[in-house]
This record gives C-alpha cells, sequence and structure tokens, in this order.
C-alpha cells in the first residue's frame, strides 16, 4: 500500500516537482473536480503506465463556471477522493484552494480563439477560458512530463492539445477512452444530480450514438439524416431538452455535412436541470 502524500499549497507542489524533476522522475498529472469516479480512475491506471511519480490535482475550477452554474453544488467528498487515490497508487494529490489559484487582483487567462465557437462554447462561452487557465497554472505548478484528460470532454481534450502546440509547451496529453455505465451512461459526477426516472431518460444519450453509428453502417452519409434522427429519439425520452446534436471534424470541430471520413458526432443534452455530454467517433465505410 502507499503511503499518499497529499498537497495543499502551490509553494510546497513547486518544491516537490522540481525535487523529482532533479531526480530525474518523470511526471505524469491528471488534473480532475474530485467526487472521482471509474472514468477518473481509469485515466489513473493510464498515468500510472506512462512515468515514475502520478500527480492528481483535485480543484473544482471557479473560473470555468458562469453565474446561475452549478459551482455551489457541484459534488464534493475529499475524503472518499483520497482513498481511492491511494487505492489506485496515486503519489501524490494537489488540492489547492481557490484563493491560491486565483489570489486578489488575479487578471490573466488564457483563452483559444475558435475552438471554444463550437459545442459547449456556444452555451458556455466562459467555460474553456477557464478551463485553459486553470490547466496552465497546474502545468507550470506541477510541471508535467504527461497530462491525461478523458475523451467524454472531447472538446476539452481538444482545446488542451490545440493550447499545447501553440503555446510550446513540452508536455505529452494522452486522452483516455469514455468508461460507461453498466447501462451504457457515460460515467459522469453530474449523475449523481439525476433522479432514477431521469436517468432512464439520460440513458438516451447513448441510444443516440449507437443509433447514428447504425445509420452510417448503413450507409447513410448526410450529417442532417443522422441528426434528424436522433433528435427525434431524445426528444422521445421525458424532461430531455438539446443543447446541442453535432457532427464534425475531430480536430478544429468545424460542422461537417457530408460524412466521407471519420468524424465526431457530439451530444449535450439537459435531463431535468442536469447537463450531460457525450460523443463517439462515427466511421463510414468506403
Amino acid at each position: 500500500m502507499t503511503v499518499i502524500d497529499k498537497i495543499s499549497t502551490v509553494s510546497e507542489m513547486q518544491a516537490s516537482a522540481a525535487d523529482l524533476i532533479k531526480k530525474g522522475k518523470r511526471i505524469v498529472l491528471v488534473p480532475t473536480m474530485g467526487y472521482l469516479h471509474e472514468g477518473h480512475l481509469s485515466l489513473f491506471k493510464i498515468g500510472r503506465r506512462q512515468g515514475d511519480c502520478l500527480i492528481v490535482s483535485i480543484f473544482v475550477n471557479p473560473a470555468q463556471f458562469a453565474p446561475g452554474e452549478d459551482l455551489a453544488t457541484y459534488p464534493r467528498d475529499l475524503k472518499r477522493d483520497l482513498a481511492l487515490a491511494d487505492r489506485e497508487q496515486v503519489d501524490i494529490v494537489f488540492t489547492p484552494d481557490a484563493q491560491a489559484l486565483y489570489p486578489q487582483h488575479f487578471q490573466t487567462y488564457v483563452s483559444l480563439e475558435k475552438l471554444p465557437e463550437h459545442l459547449c462554447g456556444l452555451s458556455r462561452p466562459t467555460f474553456f477560458k477557464g478551463v485553459a487557465t486553470v490547466v496552465t497554472k497546474l502545468f507550470n505548478i506541477v510541471r508535467p512530463h504527461i497530462a491525461v484528460f478523458g475523451e467524454k470532454d472531447f472538446q476539452q481534450l481538444a482545446v488542451i492539445r490545440r493550447m499545447v502546440r501553440d503555446l510550446n509547451m513540452d508536455i505529452e496529453i494522452i486522452g483516455g477512452p469514455i468508461i460507461r455505465e453498466p447501462d451504457g451512461l457515460a460515467m459522469s459526477s453530474r449523475n449523481s444530480y439525476l433522479t432514477p426516472d431521469q436517468r432512464s431518460s439520460a440513458l438516451s444519450l447513448n441510444q443516440a450514438l449507437q443509433k447514428a453509428r447504425r445509420m452510417v453502417e448503413d450507409g447513410v452519409r448526410q450529417s442532417k439524416q443522422v441528426i434528424t434522427a436522433v433528435t427525434e429519439l431524445i426528444r422521445s425520452n421525458p424532461e430531455t431538452r438539446i443543447d446541442y446534436i453535432a457532427i464534425c471534424d475531430p480536430e478544429t470541430l468545424d460542422d461537417i455535412n457530408t460524412m466521407d471520413r471519420p468524424v465526431l458526432m457530439a451530444l449535450a443534452v439537459y435531463v431535468g436541470n442536469t447537463r450531460l455530454i457525450d460523443n463517439s467517433i462515427l466511421v463510414p465505410e468506403n
């Protein structure tokens, strides 16, 4: 059993990172907002295989929440998170508070021009500026050689990859596959908000992706036709409200009308008051 090291201050985390690098250790970072589930733990397993020291950050980032979103109610359970991290042989858990990362008079943010103008960025215009800023800060503090992010947040992963390339950050970004519940629902901390009836409706996201895959396998190539079909499927379930359904280029996130190459199908759907996302790569056969 490992003895997990919990670090809460920026200065201590920087000192620990500097010491690890001096010793020639390869650092892997998995940033999270806590309330860990098997999706997070799958990223820890990937990270464990990639380097010498696995660091997990737990920080509910206020900069990526707009007014009226669920910052105050976002689920938190640090004691449970630390136990799970220890079970997965995490070496260091970094748990800064908001004041440490955004002190008084903070005014420097990182933003991308084009990628946030798609998908989640259309209804959450401040979200990716907050994500890019906090990830940059974590990279500067922890100084990882590798960072691991989940593919469920596909746009977030695309933003981070673009940011790392554009800013010449010497960090390898690895994406981990979506982990699902036995019923097919993509794992998310926000699943805890769902009532039993809402959870049943939430299954329509994965069902929609499965339907889209079948349509593409059957030769459908027009994105509009697929989007219309899955829209009807999702709307047939109670308490669902579609934020977006998009078929787009996996790198640029620009909409694609005719599927003549692998494309990303991405969904964001409110079930009750809970906003859920999911995605899949659709691969048309020639």
